[in-house]
């Protein structure tokens, strides 16, 4: 008679460490699931289904095949898209990727003030994106912006910043490497930091100057994460949308058109729905490309 709470307890405590073990933690990471899946997934897989279809929002949707795709693909402006997005790519790459590795190197071989211009670089991280975009749009501004106040005062004469195709997209590059330099800035540092002193003391017990320090120490040291960085960049900057959005429309003469800026004429301009779609999928397939390089550069540095 006494066994049977005894074996009653038994399986009450077995089920209750399953439901520990197993169901708990789903109940905890749940709710996020379902915002992924509805901020995330359900777009990416509508974006899949309208793709294929003619879709007007007030007439319905009625299935084309391939149509939009080959519209999409024959578009004159699409090539225009491309080169634009990787030409931002590439500036991107030369100075946004650059300048945030030099300047993690030297505040880390300062000796103080080091938490000044952590703070000082991250700044530009918290502002709103909005907010820094119209800060550099007035900044640009050719008749009342700092930039050529700047040039005008030092004897040189202004530039035209936004309103040329010669200058309009490197204008954008600028205010993209303020913008985004400092988050890359803290990563660096934080890789810096892992790095073992006593490398440091040997390189200089063989009289090893700063710059031989940071070639054949520091460098090697955070390659890893500098490989894994530079994908990541390319990844977030080939999306670019809000810079050339808001400063100046794609223009001048399309020089600032990139392929998120195609999309959204497509979808908000022309309401041509399924070559959105389209534009939009093919888009995602060369950036998982990116990523699963990503995913092989990270599993690499981790064995």
């Amino acid at each position: 008679m006494k066994s049977e709470p005894v074996l009653s307890e038994r399986a009450n405590s077995r089920y209750k460490n399953l439901y520990d073990k197993y169901v708990l933690p789903f109940l905890f990471i749940l709710p996020a699931v379902l915002l992924f899946t509805v901020f995330a997934w359900f777009p990416i897989l509508k974006g899949f289904y309208i793709s294929f279809l003619d879709y007007d929002l007030l007439k319905g949707a009625s299935f084309t095949g391939l149509d939009n795709f080959k519209a999409v693909l024959s578009d004159p402006l699409l090539p225009k898209a491309v080169i634009n997005t990787l030409y931002f790519t590439l500036l991107a790459i030369l100075f946004g990727y650059v300048v945030p590795v030099f300047l993690a190197i030297a505040i880390n071989e300062m000796r103080s003030a080091q938490s000044f211009f952590r703070l000082a670089f991250y700044i530009p991280v918290v502002l709103p994106p909005m907010v820094a975009v119209l800060l550099w749009k007035w900044f640009y501004d050719p008749d009342i912006g700092l930039a050529n106040v700047l040039l005008n005062f030092v004897g040189l004469n202004g530039l035209p910043w936004l309103n040329s195709p010669k200058t309009s997209m490197f204008s954008l590059i600028i205010m993209s490497t303020w913008a985004n330099a400092g988050g890359s800035v803290l990563i660096y540092l934080a890789a810096l930091k892992g790095i073992p002193v006593s490398m440091y003391e040997a390189a200089e017990l063989e009289g090893a100057g700063i710059f031989q320090r940071i070639r054949f120490v520091t460098i090697p040291q955070i390659l890893g994460v500098m490989l894994i960085m530079l994908v990541l960049q390319i990844i977030g900057t080939m999306q670019v949308f809000t810079e050339p959005f808001v400063m100046t429309d794609g223009g001048p003469a399309n020089s600032t058109l990139t392929i998120m800026m195609l999309l959204y004429r497509y979808g908000f301009k022309f309401f041509d729905f399924g070559a959105a779609g389209a534009l939009g999928l093919l888009f995602f397939f060369l950036l998982v490309s990116f990523s699963l390089v990503y995913f092989r550069l990270t599993k690499k540095f981790k064995d």
